[in-house]
């Protein structure tokens, strides 16, 4: 084991995730309760990727080179269709002071959402 692998793997360790971050946010914003929901959702959003791996959806994508192709195509698509919105949106960044009144549901939703759309490191909180 290198020093290398050891500093990055320390760094990767050590740094909050996004489903960290969004339990602190609902946490902070509107109490414990919204935190623990927000947490229980972030492990829901899990539960995608592990079906896709019960499936063997990467031995597929692995012996079919039309299949990856076509999943990396649609992720290009989407990433062009995330930036074509985001050069079209107008005017400044704004910042409400309200307190968020989302449901148990909503931040549920939100959560499941939020990881499962992750496909980096899907298991990494």
């Amino acid at each position: 084991m290198s020093i290398e692998f050891l500093v990055t793997s320390l760094v990767i360790v050590a740094t909050p995730g996004t489903g960290v971050l969004f339990t602190l946010a609902a946490g902070l914003s509107r109490g414990f309760r919204a935190s623990v929901v927000a947490a229980f959702g972030c492990t829901l959003g899990i539960i995608p990727h592990m079906a896709a791996a019960i499936v063997g959806l990467a031995a597929l994508l692995h012996a079919s080179a039309l299949a990856f192709q076509t999943l990396k195509y649609l992720g290009v698509a989407y990433l062009l269709y995330m930036a074509w919105n985001t050069l079209r949106e107008q005017g400044a960044l704004s910042v409400e002071t309200d307190v968020d009144t989302r449901s148990s549901r909503q931040v549920i939703v939100a959560a499941i959402l939020m990881k499962a759309s992750r496909l980096t490191h899907p298991g990494r909180q």
